[in-house]
């Protein structure tokens, strides 16, 4: 088999070479392939487990060390996310959780799409970025309940069912003003959003675990909700 040297011009000479390489003009590139004698590596399967690293990076943490505020491991509800974070230090640092977070779910799934990676790697990626904040290896795998970083991932993977979601979320938010009933229905209804503006198979897979996982997450949120003791969302002015 050819050596395949991104950015040479080498033309490709098996059917292996044509898959990998994209031509511009008289060059075959694609950073994403490489051949040699033994076979083809493709770099696009690093996406999922770089995708899980990023995902473990713990914004509530390292927002709460930067102000000065208690760990949200062991303080308020013991949850690392911004609703934590908003009753330990204020908006600011909510802001910056929330923010952050959102980050962690977008940035990997938009490496995906940037490096034209598969359906089926694209939706591994988003879901081991939401998995690296639910069980984050940098923090003793304890992580927060998900919702920023799946919004993110779902912007990520279709910016179109990311406004429908956070429409879904303001709407409830605003006429029941639960938080976390707005983050479930949000987050239920979102696999429908896929089905209906990109039915790809991998990724509706994707959301409806995610959509589990984050159900399990809040299962004391609903319970609180169940028994009318869940606290509701307060519009006051703590900085």
């Amino acid at each position: 088999m050819s050596l395949l040297t991104c950015g040479l011009n080498i033309e490709p000479h098996t059917a292996v070479d044509q898959h990998c390489c994209q031509r511009r003009g008289n060059t075959y590139l694609d950073l994403r392939c490489f051949n040699d004698s033994n076979g083809m590596m493709n770099i696009d399967y690093l996406l999922i487990p770089a995708g899980y690293l990023f995902g473990s990076i713990s914004t509530a943490i390292i927002v709460c060390k930067l102000m000065g505020l208690p760990d949200p491991r062991t303080e308020g509800s013991g949850n690392p996310g911004a609703t934590n974070v908003a009753r330990l230090g204020g908006k600011k640092a909510a802001a910056l959780t929330l923010l952050g977070d959102m980050l962690k779910g977008l940035i990997p799934v938009l490496i995906a799409h940037a490096m034209q990676a598969a359906p089926l790697i694209l939706a591994g990626t988003a879901l081991a970025a939401f998995l690296g904040h639910l069980y984050p290896v940098f923090f003793g795998f304890r992580g927060g309940k998900g919702v920023a970083t799946a919004l993110g991932v779902i912007y990520g993977l279709d910016w179109r069912v990311g406004l429908l979601t956070t429409a879904i979320w303001l709407a409830m938010a605003l006429l029941f003003r639960y938080s976390s009933l707005a983050a479930l229905t949000a987050i239920l209804l979102a696999p429908l959003g896929f089905l209906w503006l990109w039915p790809e198979p991998a990724v509706i897979a994707a959301m409806v675990i995610m959509t589990a996982m984050l159900y399990w997450r809040h299962r004391s949120n609903i319970s609180n909700l169940l028994s009318g003791q869940e606290g509701k969302i307060s519009f006051g002015n703590k900085d």
